[in-house]
């Protein structure tokens, strides 16, 4: 049994009417979901308020409600408890209600605007390859042990999280490696949660039609550092500057790690092939099947936060070498004709022109580089011409097209991405906005030895259009495509 007051447990109270010592059944800040004896949470979102679902939630059960605002209206047999906060109150009830489960295991979250899920991924294979029963909380999915769960959001609201790791408590995970957005510190997703590590990778722009400035959207990411306990690392890109920025209030252990600069995990590219990286870590060199500078960051962190947690440095680099790049992320093929496509998930300015650099690094410009590319619907619209700048600048051909447009008309979004073209650089642009179409387009105009970038999109299995999804995946498209060019 189950009591209120228990779960109330390190929830800062501001008033109660009525009895915390009853017995409760679940949690929920969704009214529909509420049954009988269940706890509702009033939390004020940013498209509806969770207070005006009150007398609905105790219609249907509800014997507790807890709220920012305790209502005009009391009902006899239902307990009110006023907070400061709603959200943060259930992420620190939800861990009380799954006995907080993030202590029995070592949770490491890991933020930036770039390569989260590359890093997050690619620790749970190498703890999973170490011998390690593991966990992943990403914006791909969800894993458990070996056990695949679909995932909804980067950053899952905190029932669901602590749902998860209750999960993982019983299959005996002792690790879990978490993406952590901005968005889910901003909605105090990860609070209640007793994080052994944070990684930061950079910061660039992205989200600023959810956080407005940026510094507001630095300062989000700060926040999860600076609530660290002091026996966790904090680990930090320090060749971002705002990897200084990350830490300067963590009560955690500061660790750095730098490519370019003095840092305390230090990795040299020696080769970068399309094929892989030649990396010396440590005076070590590993040979790793990931490309790209931005993957040589992304392993660093990784062989850095593996000898954090104990792994031996030999162990570490091995299990490094043998590691394979996550779904959507620099995944590539080369069809018989020899044209080389790959799909990527870069939809900000900075991942897009990291891509096309390393793309530029490796060719040996006798080819064609030719890059399709667009911009989400509903998001932060000041990167649009960014994009098309970028993309026209450092390809030989820009395909500019839909991404997810949502409620926007992917015309008005392309127009967008076009503003930013140099007048130099227009003969190398067309505008297809059918991404199927523009797809194909890319496969007609290549040549053998040509390269095709998709970027944007990555592991999306779907396209959204008018608040509807429909099945689209890049990569099986532009290899469905090129075989049949190439009967």
């Amino acid at each position: 049994m189950i009591l209120l007051k228990d779960i109330l447990y390190k929830v800062p109270l501001d008033t109660v009417v009525g009895n915390t010592g009853v017995a409760i059944t679940n949690l929920h800040f969704d009214s529909r979901l509420v049954e009988l004896n269940d706890v509702f949470i009033a939390i004020k979102g940013t498209q509806s308020d969770g207070h005006d679902y009150i007398v609905k939630a105790i219609e249907k059960g509800a014997i507790a409600v807890i709220c920012e605002e305790i209502p005009e209206q009391i009902i006899n047999g239902v307990t009110y408890v006023k907070v400061t906060d709603s959200a943060s109150a259930l992420a620190v009830m939800a861990a009380n209600y799954y006995e907080n489960p993030s202590r029995n295991l070592k949770l490491v979250g890991v933020t930036g605007t770039n390569g989260k899920t590359t890093i997050a991924s690619l620790l749970y294979q190498l703890f999973e390859k170490a011998g390690y029963k593991v966990g992943l909380l990403s914006t791909v999915k969800v894993m458990i042990a070996g056990e695949e769960f679909k995932a909804t959001h980067t950053t899952p609201d905190s029932l669901t999280i602590n749902k998860y790791l209750a999960t993982m408590n019983t299959a005996g995970v002792e690790y879990c490696f978490m993406e952590v957005s901005s968005h889910g510190i901003h909605q105090k997703r990860t609070e209640g949660l007793q994080f052994a590590g944070g990684i930061f990778t950079n910061l660039s722009h992205d989200h600023l039609d959810y956080h407005k400035t940026f510094a507001e959207y630095r300062d989000v990411k700060k926040k999860f550092f600076d609530k660290l306990p002091k026996d966790a690392f904090a680990l930090v890109n320090i060749d971002d500057k705002n990897g200084a920025v990350m830490v300067q209030n963590t009560k955690a252990k500061k660790v750095t790690y730098a490519l370019k600069t003095v840092a305390d995990f230090k990795a040299q590219i020696l080769e970068n092939e399309l094929s892989g990286l030649l990396l010396k870590i440590k005076d070590q060199e590993v040979w790793v099947r990931l490309i790209g500078s931005f993957n040589a960051y992304n392993l660093l962190a990784i062989y850095a936060t593996g000898e954090l947690l104990g792994l031996e440095p030999i162990e570490n680099l091995q299990l490094l070498s043998q590691l394979e790049s996550v779904s959507g992320r620099f995944q590539y093929l080369i069809s018989k004709g020899n044209i080389t496509a790959i799909v990527d998930y870069a939809h900000t300015p900075d991942a897009l022109k990291n891509v096309l650099e390393t793309i530029n690094d490796i060719r040996t410009k006798n080819e064609q580089l030719i890059t399709v590319v667009g911009a989400g619907g509903d998001r932060d619209k000041s990167k649009r011409p960014k994009m098309g700048h970028i993309a026209s600048a450092l390809s030989t051909k820009a395909i500019f097209t839909s991404d997810n447009p949502r409620s926007e008309d992917p015309a008005k979004i392309i127009e967008e991405i076009e503003a930013g073209v140099e007048p130099l650089n227009y003969k190398k642009t067309l505008s297809i906005a059918d991404r199927k179409q523009a797809i194909k387009t890319a496969c007609q105009l290549a040549n053998p030895h040509d390269i095709i970038l998709i970027a944007g999109k990555g592991h999306e299995t779907y396209q959204e259009i008018k608040g509807e999804r429909f099945d689209f995946d890049d990569y099986k498209i532009v290899e469905e495509t090129l075989k049949q060019l190439e009967k």
